[in-house]
Order: structure tokens, then C-alpha cells, then sequence
């Protein structure tokens, strides 16, 4: 009886150890596969070889060491990266690594396994074979083979020449811009002229605003008057040329009085006599006026001007008349004209050496 428990516990105990050797073989199986995309190439085509662990988790790796050859007549071109994959709830592993492989020489070649290691275990994959076949050469008809070819020139087409043509055309657009920019920078001119078209006043409403402003100037007056009277006639003749169509601006004080008298205007013409023989003392004889006589002959003018002054007709459409202003250039305008002319040549020297890489790559 104890000799038939005694068998069944050892019987059981084998078991148990069975067991739980299975288990740790289980727990520490790795597998390693190797995979050759194809089996026969021509020489100098390349395959891919393909190595695959499986391992677990918590194991550790060392893959092979190939420098530039699988074995003799096959060299390695390129070694990729290993790409991990995690399986079964991230209890295992599955690292694959790729080699490009090529030959030279016609041969059927055996490609040793691959060894790795696992927590310092060495497995090994299954062995593989490569059959590298050579270019097949008629050898019957050799006159079918032929030299190397003679360098040919090659034609020049647009396409090859457009970028050159675009290029320098761009240039010489930029440069044109950026020299108009330097020359505005340099005379004190804005880079636009401002062009005001306005209607153009009626003759005696343009002298008295010019009378207007002559006498707002009292300086004049006071410390120079041969320049008052001089701005003063001045505005009568224009007025006078442009009321009674004759050209007193190129005629004499005693010839404009001829004409004006010829206008049947003795009464106004009386007045504008005596304001101009004032003006040709004081700039012929230096003739020094009181203040009051300066005032009497600008009340003269204002005179002369409201009682020959014609009426315009207000249906008559104004003549319009156009007037140039050109503005002085701000602070603002100074910097943006210095940095139109930076941006413009930077750009024409890019486009320049856009030109002279174009005419390397064709012509050398």
C-alpha cells in the first residue's frame, strides 16, 4: 500500500516538472526566419533579403554584424533599419531588418544562416541560395556588335533657353527701376508727380486773389517797394492781357494807357495812370512812397480791376486748365524711395546671377 502512494507521488512529480519545463521553453522560444525576395538575378540586379526574430518582450536582442558582404561574390548594398512591431498584448516581439544584395559574377551561391543572440543564446535562421545568371552573348553573329558611340552634340531648343531669355530680360526691367529710383533719390524728387486739373478762374477774379496776397505781405510795402509795385503792375498787365486781348506784358506803362484809352475807359484809366507812373519812379528813380501812397495805389488797382471786370455768364461752362504740382518728397517718401532702391537692386543682382548660371549650364 505505501509502495503503490509512494509510485503515484513520483509519478505525479515527474509530471509537475514536465510541466513547468514546457512552460519555460514556451516562455523562451524564439524564432528566427530568413526570406530572399528572388532566387534568380541577372548580374548586377538587386534582391532583398529579409531577416525575422520572435522574440518576447523582455528579452534581449543582438542581430548580426554584416559589413559589405553575405558571403564571397555577394555584397551588401544597404542595410536598413529594424522595424519593431509589438504582438500577442505587448508580451512579444517581432524585429525585421532588410538587405539589399547584389553580385557581379555568374554563379549559384550558398547564403549562410543568420546568427543572433537572445539573452546570450545563439539562434540561428534556415540557410538560403542565390543564383546569379550572366548576360546571355550571341556568339554566332559577332558583326551585330557594336562600339561605344561618339559624344553627339545636342541642339539647343527653347525650353533649354528660356529660363536664360527670362531671366535676363528680368534683369534689364529691374535695373531700368532700380536706376529711375536712384536718379529720383538723387534730384529731391518724389517717385510720382501729383497732376491737379482745376478750373481756371475768370481774369479779374485771378487778379484779386494775387492782389489779395500782395497785400497780406506788408513787408513789401515797408522795406521793398520796388518789389510791391513791380508784383503789383505785374497783375495788372496779366489782368489787362487777359480782359482787353493785348499783350500789355511786353509793353510799356505809356503805350498800355494808348490802348486802354482807344477802350473808352477814361474814368477807371485815370487811377491805373497814376499807380504807374509810381511804379516807374520808384523802379526807375528810386522813388521812396509814403504808406498811405502805397495803400491809395493798391485801392487803385482793386478799382480799376471791379469797374472793367466783365460779367460771366453762369451757364458758361469753366475752361478747365491743368497745373503740375510736384510735391517735396517727405520723411516717409525718403524711406520708402532708399528701400524701393535696395529691394530693386538686390534683385537685380539676383536675377544677374540667375543669367550667368544659366550661361554655364548651356554653354559649359
Amino acid at each position: 500500500m505505501k509502495h503503490s502512494l509512494y509510485c503515484r507521488l513520483k509519478r505525479l512529480g515527474s509530471v509537475m516538472i514536465l510541466l513547468f519545463a514546457v512552460a519555460a521553453n514556451m516562455r523562451a522560444q524564439v524564432t528566427v526566419e530568413a526570406a530572399i525576395d528572388s532566387l534568380q538575378l541577372l548580374i548586377g540586379e538587386q534582391a532583398k533579403v529579409r531577416l525575422a526574430v520572435s522574440m518576447d518582450a523582455d528579452g534581449r536582442l543582438s542581430l548580426p554584424v554584416i559589413k559589405d558582404t553575405l558571403t564571397r561574390g555577394v555584397e551588401v548594398l544597404d542595410i536598413a533599419k529594424p522595424d519593431t512591431q509589438l504582438l500577442n498584448g505587448d508580451k512579444r516581439w517581432l524585429i525585421t531588418q532588410e538587405y539589399t544584395i547584389t553580385s557581379f559574377d555568374s554563379a549559384l551561391y550558398y547564403l549562410p544562416p543568420f546568427e543572433v543572440w537572445v539573452d546570450s543564446n545563439v539562434y540561428r535562421s534556415q540557410a538560403l541560395a542565390l543564383k546569379v545568371y550572366s548576360i546571355p552573348v550571341d556568339t554566332l553573329h559577332p558583326d551585330q556588335f557594336f562600339g561605344p558611340k561618339s559624344i553627339q552634340p545636342v541642339p539647343l531648343v527653347w525650353s533649354d533657353i528660356a529660363p536664360l531669355v527670362f531671366s535676363f530680360l528680368l534683369m534689364l526691367v529691374l535695373g531700368a527701376v532700380s536706376a529711375f529710383f536712384i536718379v529720383r533719390y538723387r534730384d529731391n524728387k518724389p517717385i510720382i508727380k501729383i497732376i491737379k486739373i482745376t478750373p481756371k478762374l475768370p481774369p479779374h477774379q485771378e487778379a484779386m486773389k494775387k492782389i489779395e496776397e500782395i497785400k497780406a505781405n506788408k513787408a513789401w510795402r515797408r522795406e521793398d517797394p520796388k518789389q510791391y509795385y513791380t508784383e503789383l503792375t505785374d497783375v495788372i498787365r496779366v489782368y489787362i492781357k487777359e480782359r482787353f486781348g493785348f499783350n500789355a506784358m511786353e509793353m510799356t506803362s505809356s503805350e498800355i494807357i494808348e490802348h486802354l484809352l482807344q477802350e473808352k475807359n477814361k474814368e477807371s484809366i485815370a487811377d491805373l495812370k497814376l499807380l504807374f507812373e509810381t511804379a516807374d519812379l520808384v523802379k526807375f528813380a528810386k522813388h521812396a512812397p509814403l504808406m498811405n501812397e502805397n495803400d491809395m495805389n493798391l485801392v487803385n488797382a482793386v478799382d480799376f480791376i471791379n469797374q472793367t471786370k466783365r460779367e460771366e455768364d453762369p451757364n458758361q461752362k469753366k475752361e478747365p486748365t491743368e497745373i503740375k504740382v510736384e510735391e517735396k518728397r517727405s520723411k516717409r517718401g525718403r524711406i520708402i524711395l532708399l528701400c524701393s532702391i535696395a529691394v530693386t537692386a538686390v534683385a537685380a543682382v539676383i536675377a544677374l546671377y540667375m543669367v550667368i548660371r544659366h550661361v554655364i549650364n548651356l554653354f559649359f
